[in-house]
């Protein structure tokens, strides 16, 4: 869950405005870590399903998103998955922030699927793999999973606006085990570091990326980043989609590794990934973050 933007341009007044927002973020989450697991995600969901999502505009982009890609939806049903995406964020958001719980139920999935047996042999040969997925569940659900097997999974994150809060999130993401990355210079040498001595991370390919090339998701042209297939054929990496499936208890998960994407150019690897978030999107589209400014055709 980004943090609300400050309104304020002034430099001043955008940094008291972030040191506010990250106050009222930090006394949430700490509130939230003083009940139960399953209360504080109730909590924490609701919050950002009836009060921040609200506030921040996030319920109407999500709903002028469905409105745009299922245009015959009725009204009701795109409140529907409105408010259960931004009750999947708020869920997410806290899961990520109760480090010893989250992980050790995670460590008690066993993950499926086809690319669960080519990651496994990609290890055992020193044989690099990069895990991709989308905002979608919860992605962290089978990083942590898979780190609890073993595997030295790494991520890339790019660095929020909020420098308050961006200082802590990065923590929640270290707390899963495995190295993280910034994006930037230092960040990707790193990451490439990893790469190259055969090891496993994780990226996420759904953001709008100016300049990048369109490709088709959910019926509409989508600038779509092709740095997660571009990586995968310069250092012969395995290209794995997997899913973290948040399950009608809103507590447990599938955690799914799907067969790994061919090899050939780096448009096509990436189509067929934008294929496999759009079916799952399809198949339950209220676990997708409609949030997001996926669509910014008009914006190159």
């Amino acid at each position: 869950m980004a943090p609300l933007a400050s309104p304020s341009k002034d430099p001043v007044g955008r940094r008291i405005g972030h040191y506010l927002t990250n106050a009222v973020i930090v006394g949430l989450v700490r509130f939230a870590l003083m009940i139960p697991y399953s209360a504080r995600l109730s909590f924490v969901g609701w919050m950002v399903e009836r009060v921040v999502g609200p506030l921040a505009g996030y319920r109407k982009r999500a709903r002028q998103n469905l409105a745009m890609i299922w245009p015959e939806m009725s009204d009701d049903r795109r409140d529907e998955i409105a408010d259960r995406c931004l009750n999947n964020v708020g869920r997410s958001f806290i899961e990520n922030y109760s480090p010893r719980e989250f992980p050790d139920r995670m460590a008690k999935n066993t993950p499926t699927g086809a690319g669960v047996s080519a990651l496994e042999q990609a290890a055992a040969t020193g044989r690099a793999v990069i895990l991709v997925t989308g905002h979608y569940g919860n992605y962290e659900a089978t990083r942590a999973c898979l780190v609890a097997r073993g595997f030295d999974i790494g991520g890339l994150y790019r660095d929020m606006k909020n420098p308050y809060f961006n200082a802590h999130y990065v923590k929640t993401m270290e707390a899963f085990g495995g190295p993280v990355f910034a994006q930037g210079r230092r960040g990707t040498a790193g990451f490439v570091r990893h790469l190259k001595q055969g090891g496993q991370l994780v990226l996420l390919f759904d953001q709008h990326v100016f300049g990048a090339p369109q490709l088709d998701f959910l019926g509409e042209p989508a600038n779509t980043a092709l740095s997660a297939a571009e990586l995968a054929l310069r250092y012969d990496a395995l290209l794995i989609p997997f899913y973290g499936i948040r399950q009608a208890d809103g507590l447990s998960f599938e955690t799914v590794l799907e067969g790994p994407i061919p090899h050939t150019d780096a448009l096509t690897m990436t189509q067929l990934l934008n294929d496999s978030l759009a079916a799952r999107i399809i198949a339950d589209p209220e676990q997708w973050f409609w949030v997001h400014r996926r669509w910014r055709i008009n914006d190159n």
